[in-house]
């Protein structure tokens, strides 16, 4: 399964003949996973969009999904709200309209976006020899749930916040400059659960080397706490027929790779001909440069985890 929807338009739809082009929808929208409310908005923006940047498209419109208590304080509104509209300008994206109801705190976005049918990126395209690069540090999972049980405060979250509310749009150029074979974005399933589909679509491999996955600053000590989402035992216990994991890797970092990330970066497959120019692409933009696997037959299991 793909990160979003993609609707073929042509001639049927009013295009010149030779026109091909298509739509990339998608929608996301969660409880809070930090307490200020500018960067909730922020990252529910971010990680709505980054599907239509892991499919290799451009945003261009959003719809808002919002579910708010009846006496949720009008001034959290606000920064909620224009969290999210910040991030939709940066995106090159409008506003179309949206919904709200009364209830739990809710609030996201169904977005839309255009993509070349020649240059899209799905899951299906891995191939072996391929080699794979992630483009933000895993940990967010670990960050966000210390913080829930007020085992760090603000000044230890803002960072992580500040990640989550990147937007993937550079990250999506570089790998079109590489000629990516595939793609995703790594959220609730995590690096090794999105990591999954992509060898499970492509029938290959995945040889992930642990030790090679960046992670973000003290998230493996937060993980050694068991500090980490539900995810991390949803996604070992689900995904167990499925990965290989090879003896002596650290408990915890084992878990973080399973945890469950929000607004996470791209997990961006190449060939190995075309990593020197992926890893240009991404310095050019001042992204990090992590490869962390490479791509084999299919060996009986999806991931390899060494």
């Amino acid at each position: 399964m793909d990160d979003a929807g993609v609707v073929l338009l042509g001639s049927a739809e009013g295009l010149p003949a030779g026109i091909r082009i298509a739509l990339v929808q998608t929608i996301d929208f969660f409880p809070p996973v930090v307490d200020e409310p500018w960067f909730y908005g922020a990252i529910a923006a971010a990680n709505a969009l980054s599907d239509v940047y892991a499919m290799g498209g451009r945003p261009i419109s959003a719809l808002n999904l919002a579910s708010l208590p009846k006496d949720f304080p009008s001034e959290w509104t606000a920064e909620i709200f224009r969290g999210g509209l910040e991030k939709l300008r940066e995106a090159g994206a409008v506003l179309a309209g949206g919904h709200t109801v009364e209830g739990q705190v809710q609030f996201g976005f169904a977005a839309i976006g255009v993509v070349d049918p020649e240059r899209m990126t799905t899951n299906a395209g891995a191939r072996a020899g391929d080699v794979a690069y992630l483009t933000k540090p895993i940990g967010m999972g670990s960050v966000t749930t210390a913080a829930k049980l007020g085992k760090i405060d603000w000044p230890a979250v803002e960072p992580a916040a500040r990640q989550m509310a990147q937007l993937n749009a550079q990250a999506c150029e570089a790998m079109l400059a590489a000629r990516a074979h595939a793609a995703t974005d790594v959220t609730g399933f995590g690096l090794v659960g999105h990591a999954r589909n992509i060898a499970k679509a492509s029938n290959v491999t995945l040889r992930l080397a642990s030790r090679s996955v960046p992670q973000f600053p003290g998230a493996i000590d937060l993980a050694r706490h068991g500090w980490l989402s539900g995810g991390a035992k949803r996604g070992r216990a689900g995904l167990a027929s499925e990965v290989e994991i090879a003896s002596g890797i650290d408990e915890a970092l084992v878990n973080l790779l399973f945890d469950a990330e929000t607004s996470g970066g791209l997990l961006v497959v190449v060939a190995p001909g075309d990593a020197a120019t992926l890893e240009r692409e991404l310095k050019e933009r001042a992204l990090p440069v992590h490869p962390i696997g490479e791509f084999v037959a299919h060996s009986g299991v999806a991931i390899q985890i060494t």
